[in-house]
């Protein structure tokens, strides 16, 4: 790689490869708003290109004489209303970035999905690549990046030379808005009072990119791959923060019925007031699901390597505290 474009590379996952890039001596482009939040990417000298992925012509310009495309940006949102700006931003802006890519010659696409693209495993297995897609067929987050896969998967077809990489939940440096780091943050403030049933996996930023790296580098054409970390129950997960970073520890589990029912309550109520609800039954979708993930074709295939929770907790902890975030 010697010129690649990121798109999203002003958010938690793109600003962590832009720095590694740049460590390796490539030459990176990232492409962002007028508006975009510039926090986390202070101090790594990117090209920035003005544009939206919504934007053909600013997109085309961006990935002119680029040789790698690393697209990562998408709305992370869990809230129904959010929908339609999911559908133009996660679904047909890589749509554009497809088109983009194959008109300029882009050598190769590493598209950045999601394991909510996949299906959920069941009865406590590992899900892996193959695992069909079981979640709901309707508007929301997950639905989108299934989607947009869909459409790279059509690129492949038309020629590009794209692979698909599967990141779960994604702790680390640069979290400025705290999807993953929400872990440490609720932990820290004491408001993880109660767990609830089921599991997740969590993985280290840097892990996520080195195998974002790799699969530019290795990975085979139309191909996914999970980047995932540790397996652990959420009430391991949340037991766990608290320990390493003093916090305080979950005191009671919540059934998962009566969290479906307060969801529902509090998405009405804000519903009503026309305001973002903190949860929401698209995000609550997953609980008490063993969402546990296998990682073994990316170890396999591209020499993915996994830390530890205990050092990918505290790695987080040291840059939220040297920064003012916590």
């Amino acid at each position: 790689m010697k010129r690649v474009l990121i798109t999203g590379g002003t958010g938690f996952v793109g600003a962590n490869l832009a720095e590694a890039l740049l460590r390796q001596g490539t030459e990176v482009r990232i492409l962002r708003r007028r508006s975009s939040d510039l926090r986390a990417i202070a101090g790594i000298d990117a090209r920035h290109y003005l544009g939206d992925i919504r934007d053909p012509a600013s997109l085309k310009e961006a990935i002119h004489t680029c040789d790698t495309v690393f697209h990562t940006a998408a709305i992370v949102k869990y809230w129904k209303a959010r929908w339609e700006e999911q559908l133009a931003v996660n679904v047909e802006g890589t749509s554009n970035v497809i088109t983009a890519c194959l008109s300029e010659g882009v050598t190769r696409l590493v598209h950045v999905s999601s394991i909510a693209a996949l299906g959920h495993p069941q009865h406590q297995h590992l899900a892996d690549e193959e695992t069909p897609y079981n979640w709901p067929e309707e508007p929301g987050y997950k639905y989108s990046k299934r989607l947009a896969e869909l459409k790279v998967l059509k690129g492949v077809k038309k020629g590009l030379n794209a692979v698909i990489v599967n990141p779960s939940v994604i702790i680390g440096e640069r979290d400025i808005n705290f999807h993953g780091g929400s872990l440490l943050t609720n932990a820290r403030k004491g408001t993880t009072l109660f767990y609830i049933d089921g599991g997740m996996n969590v993985v280290y930023v840097g892990d996520v990119v080195k195998g974002m790296i790799r699969a530019a580098e290795r990975g085979r054409c139309g191909e996914r791959y999970i980047l995932g970390g540790v397996n652990m129950t959420t009430r391991e997960a949340f037991t766990r923060t608290a320990d390493l970073i003093g916090g305080r520890t979950p005191v009671a589990r919540i059934p998962i019925p009566v969290l479906h029912t307060v969801t529902k309550l509090i998405e009405a109520i804000f519903g009503f007031l026309s305001k973002e609800p903190p949860i929401t039954m698209d995000l609550m979708v997953n609980a008490g699901i063993y969402n546990w993930y296998s990682s073994a074709k990316a170890e396999r295939e591209l020499g993915y390597t996994v830390t530890p929770f205990d050092e990918t907790i505290l790695a987080a902890y040291r840059w939220y505290r040297e920064n003012g975030y916590l």
